[in-house]
């Protein structure tokens, strides 16, 4: 579960569990499968949600 930490500049972190990073690195390779460049991989990546659970 992602974690967030906010330090003393007030600026935040997020700390990722590794199920955290592998679930983002499945759903880029879900799009990079389907798609042929860059431009349209990012399309794709600005158009959906990605959603990380968050934990105080």
């Amino acid at each position: 579960m992602a974690e967030i930490i906010e330090n003393m500049h007030g600026r935040r972190l997020i700390r990722m569990s590794t199920d955290d990073v592998i679930s983002l690195v499945k759903t880029y390779q879900t799009f990079a499968c389907e798609s042929l460049s860059y431009s349209e991989i990012r399309e794709k990546l600005d158009k959906s949600d990605i959603y990380i659970p968050e934990d105080f």
